[in-house]
């Protein structure tokens, strides 16, 4: 299969370094604003094919998955331009701005039977399918509540304050909170609260979530782009606990019952940087025919997305491209 970047900062230079040591997965194109940029990403990486412009990039015969890594402000435009030409498409997330547009997207993707992807990487890794076979034994009873936060001090960054590129903590950290929560709880959320500071851009800032599920299930979630978090999840039962370590790249899983002895320890698997195993699954979708990947399914990006379309609505904050 031949990947073709579209978009050369710095999430696309990880993708490159991923690619670049798999085996049934080849780095075959990048596309950017300018011809130079896109030149010098290529010869970093080695890769043979450069291009000056998204058009050009995805009218390349030889193009089979567009990564998109664009700001989040772009990915609608980005995705429908790849589509378009016929390409099957893997996203960063936030998927889009809103679920308008994500709906929109996905089944523009389903009518022509291309494969459109999040890259939410946290639903592919194989640590998540080690959390799934914990809860499913139900080492820690019945599970009612959880917390989880994610915090990097990046308010310096562009796509962090700039309105005009759907900045803000909630599209790009929130997405993993509100994510773990899901993972853990499902989709059938019933109610949703939150509450943010903002900046003088007017996007959020540090926010906190919560969200209730039946039976008086509930998951508290933080992210902030002003502090240092220390990216915890944890999920608490009736029988006992778990400690998740790091929720946006899981180091380790520790299980205690409810006496506060620890009982089970679980390492991470080996991985290049963990982006291989979204685009190893984004393969095999577009191997058997499918259009989704059934580790992040579309009814699972509208999901995410409405959580936070209400969350902005809640905070009065709009985008310009809305």
């Amino acid at each position: 299969m031949n990947l073709a970047i579209l978009g050369a900062g710095n999430i696309a230079r990880k993708m490159a370094t991923t690619v670049n040591q798999m085996d049934d997965v080849h780095l075959y194109a990048v596309g950017s604003r300018s011809l130079s940029n896109a030149q010098a990403f290529a010869e970093e990486f080695a890769i043979p094919n450069a291009y000056g412009s998204y058009e050009e990039l995805v009218k390349d015969p030889g193009v089979d998955l567009v990564y998109v890594c664009t700001p989040h402000s772009h990915h609608y435009e980005h995705m429908k331009l790849a589509l378009e030409h016929n390409k099957h498409v893997l996203c960063e997330k936030a998927f889009t701005v809103n679920a308008k547009q994500a709906k929109e997207i996905l089944d523009l993707g389903k009518k022509k039977g291309l494969l459109v992807a999040e890259a939410i990487w946290t639903r592919y890794l194989p640590m998540r399918t080690v959390l799934d076979q914990i809860l499913a034994r139900r080492v820690i009873g019945e599970v009612q509540t959880l917390t989880a936060n994610l915090a990097y001090p990046v308010a310096h960054i562009e796509r962090m304050w700039n309105p005009e590129l759907a900045a803000g903590s909630l599209l790009d950290l929130s997405v993993y909170t509100i994510n773990f929560a899901m993972m853990v709880f499902g989709n059938e959320i019933e109610t949703i609260n939150g509450v943010c500071t903002k900046t003088k851009t007017g996007v959020d800032e540090s926010n906190s979530i919560t969200l209730t599920w039946a039976g008086g299930k509930m998951a508290t979630l933080h992210a902030s782009m002003i502090s240092v978090g220390d990216r915890r999840g944890a999920i608490f039962g009736s029988k006992g606990f778990i400690e998740f370590e790091n929720i946006n790249n899981c180091e380790g899983i520790r299980v205690y019952d409810k006496e506060y002895n620890l009982i089970e320890t679980y390492k991470p698997f080996k991985q290049i940087t963990g982006f291989e195993f979204q685009v190893e699954a984004c393969k095999r979708a577009i191997d058997s025919g499918a259009t989704e990947c059934e580790q992040m399914p579309h009814s699972e990006i509208l999901n995410v997305m409405n959580v936070m379309d209400e969350l902005r609505h809640q905070w009065g904050i709009t985008y310009p491209m809305e």
